[in-house]
């Protein structure tokens, strides 16, 4: 008797083209030229590159410019070929390169920063350059003049900067794990709202104009989709990763969210799939199952005669469980739980094999020796 023969679906894998070497220490950001077969990339060795393919299919730099300190960060705008860079003494160093990417100028400099500039944005539609530091200060500054035209002091030191062009709404994400929204003016900025949802602090952000969803990453190893446009207040975790988050890109053109870790994991999240929000963590003193109390809940303790449980919550109802109401595992696919995560004894046992089940369209996933940050190419526990 012949048995049959299930295909394996089909799983993209990302094929390595080029490896560039020659930076002495860590490459803080790299980013694609658009319509070149180049790259720019700024490092902790104080240099910034440009590496353009020659016809050996190498990459080699066409610049090689040394900076006075560290460089941290950068925004490439490719239709002005300005380049910003940020440094690790507070300044912001602006140069426009030439046409054919063997030469960049020199334009001005911004003292923006009493230290490290940890993000860097310029708007070419406003001519604004925004930024922010290790001194917990957001500012922007005019571009053609290099006149600071306003401040705002976050919380924490902000590590997620992205701006919507068409309301004038910057998202400033910090270590704290807090999302701020500013409305900004020509010389002031007004607080719109504050939003948390991670337990760790945000490592990076990114925007799509189209859709109005702001997508965070953390060092709590998750994505979270934040539906600003649907005024709902609706977010949805992504959980693809065994390490912290450390940069997102979106594709508009595809609705795809890649997402790249400290695990060394390349996540490629399919946006058009229809997810459920993830729900909130209930609060209790006692377990939501067995009525146990937790370690903090002195009176029932003592009225028991019972010892206090830990406090545990589950992935799929949000209830506050103790660890034997809650030894079952479980993935969540269409929650954004990749992995096994825990669930309460009841709601284990109502998932279907089809909500377990990874569709076609479930988020694709590949490994590198060390991720970073991650620019792409528009145009193409408890």
């Amino acid at each position: 008797m012949a048995a049959e023969i299930q295909p394996k679906p089909l799983t993209r894998k990302p094929i390595l083209l080029q490896r560039m070497e020659g930076s002495q220490e860590v490459v803080n950001m790299a980013v694609i030229v658009p319509k070149e077969e180049g790259v720019i990339s700024v490092s902790e060795d104080r240099t910034v590159r440009v590496w353009l393919k020659r016809d050996s299919g190498q990459y080699w730099p066409s610049i090689y410019h040394a900076m006075p300190s560290p460089c941290s960060c950068m925004s490439f705008n490719p239709e002005t070929r300005r380049l910003s860079i940020g440094l690790d003494n507070g300044t912001i160093s602006e140069f426009i390169l030439s046409e054919d990417y063997n030469k960049m100028t020199s334009v001005k400099n911004y003292q923006a920063h009493q230290s490290r500039v940890t993000m860097i944005l310029f708007v070419l539609e406003l001519e604004w350059v925004l930024s922010t530091g290790q001194d917990k200060q957001f500012a922007w500054h005019c571009s053609e003049s290099g006149q600071r035209l306003g401040g705002y002091r976050t919380s924490a030191v902000a590590s997620g900067l992205q701006f919507d062009v068409e309301t004038r709404h910057v998202f400033i994400g910090d270590h704290s794990g807090q999302v701020t929204i500013l409305k900004l003016e020509q010389e002031n900025c007004t607080l719109v709202t504050t939003f948390r949802g991670h337990t760790g602090g945000v490592t990076a952000l990114c925007w799509d104009p189209v859709q109005r969803v702001l997508f965070s990453g953390s060092s709590d190893h998750s994505v979270i989709m934040w539906d600003i446009g649907g005024r709902k207040g609706t977010a949805i975790e992504l959980q693809g990763h065994n390490d912290k988050v450390q940069a997102l890109s979106y594709a508009q053109h595809t609705r795809q969210l890649i997402s790249c870790g400290g695990d060394g994991g390349i996540v490629v999240w399919n946006m058009d799939v229809e997810r459920q929000e993830t729900p909130e963590w209930l609060d209790s003193d006692s377990c939501q199952k067995c009525d146990q109390p937790f370690f903090w809940n002195f009176k029932q303790m003592w009225d028991s005669k019972k010892i206090g449980l830990r406090q545990h919550h589950c992935r799929k109802c949000g209830k506050a469980v103790c660890g034997k109401c809650s030894s079952k595992r479980s993935s969540i696919p269409l929650m954004g739980f990749e992995f096994e995560v825990r669930v309460c004894d009841s709601c284990h046992e109502a998932i279907t094999d089809e909500e377990k089940k990874k569709e076609e369209n479930c988020p694709e996933r590949a490994h590198c020796s060390e991720a970073g940050p991650l620019k792409h190419d528009k145009s193409a526990v408890s």
